[in-house]
């Protein structure tokens, strides 16, 4: 099986995986210095493995494209001749997925350095520059918000230009990267959710005179809806500090033990993975329960539940990124239902 076959078998496979997109991307540039290892063709005279280093600048330019720029040298030696190759291109990464784990199809273009010596050959010295061409499949995987691994393996095609001289006219050389890539910035927080001040509540008119006051029955709320961009950080499970609203229904709570069976449910926007929101949408639902019972509130009258991205409140179809996300705002809350209070959580 060819190279070309081996790469387009190879994004079928991962393209087949099933990975959704999500649409989280860092456009902060970043920098990746790698090791490699690289297996010449034969034409040039050695076949022997050998390592090399690179050093590239890469930006996400779009939720399904990153781009890298830098270059990349190795060299190999098998006795008498020795071959060394240095790759001065842009790459464009065609991303599978924008979650943890970024499978991606990669292409590019450049030029290429090939020097060799190869007394038994009658080459005392050649260095020549040509163009090329690379394709192939990699990944990465988010340790951080800011550093990930990158691997690759690739074939780089080079167009010889000096076919008199090397003895051939294309050559095929297969490389195997791994990188570690560094964003010189953290990406950017959501935007700050805008909150609507209440309606003003009329006053009620002052009740007739009665032989004895009866008490108005306390009012009854069925649900009370908490905005995850105030309890939480972006892509975090961890309660912001301080919370008064909580602190509102814990004491709630407390003032009344016959409340029981209170679900609090969490709820996701559509970006990211369903798998991964449902789990975030359990974690902050679990938060918010636990919070309220380091409060005094007994565990037994809590539940928690996570429904990921069920339910929707909104459905959006911006195309801008910043737009797409602040539509979709209401969609990221937490709900407490089922409770009985004598003044509004707002």
């Amino acid at each position: 099986m060819n190279n070309t076959k081996k790469i387009a078998l190879a994004v079928a496979m991962l393209c087949a995986s099933g990975t959704s997109l999500a649409q989280e991307i860092n456009p902060s540039w970043y920098i990746q210095p790698s090791v490699l290892g690289m297996k010449p063709d034969a034409d040039f005279g050695v076949d022997k493995r050998d390592w090399g280093v690179g050093l590239k600048v890469g930006k996400a330019v779009h939720p399904y494209w990153d781009i890298q720029i830098g270059a990349t040298h190795a060299q190999t030696k098998e006795f008498p001749a020795t071959y060394r190759q240095t790759l001065v291109g842009i790459d464009s990464l065609l991303m599978l997925s924008r979650d943890r784990f970024r499978p991606f199809v990669l292409f590019g273009l450049g030029v290429e350095r090939d020097r060799v010596e190869n007394p038994a050959r009658g080459i005392r010295y050649l260095n020549k520059n040509s163009p090329y061409a690379t394709a192939g499949v990699g990944f990465q995987y988010s340790f951080t918000p800011q550093m990930a691994l990158q691997a690759d393996i690739r074939s780089v095609r080079g167009f010889i230009r000096h076919e008199e001289l090397y003895g051939f006219k294309q050559s095929n050389n297969k490389y195997v990267t791994v990188g570690l890539n560094y964003a010189f910035s953290p990406p950017p927080a959501a935007p700050a959710p805008v909150i609507e001040a209440p309606a003003p509540v009329a006053e009620a008119p002052a009740p007739a005179p009665a032989p004895a006051p009866v008490a108005p029955p306390p009012a009854r709320f069925e649900k009370v809806t908490l905005s995850t961009t105030e309890l939480f950080a972006f892509d975090n499970a961890t309660l912001n500090m301080p919370q008064p609203k909580l602190d509102d229904i814990a004491a709630a709570l407390q003032a009344d033990p016959s409340i029981t069976d209170v679900d609090i449910t969490g709820y996701a926007d559509r970006l990211g993975s369903e798998k991964y929101n449902l789990k975030l949408s359990e974690r902050r639902a679990n938060a918010v329960r636990d919070y309220l019972v380091g409060k005094g509130v007994a565990e037994n009258r809590l539940k928690a539940y996570g429904k990921g991205e069920a339910n929707p409140v909104v459905t959006c179809t911006e195309k801008n990124r910043a737009a797409l996300i602040k539509c979709l705002e209401p969609n990221r809350r937490v709900e407490v239902e089922q409770i009985t209070i004598e003044k509004r959580v707002q």
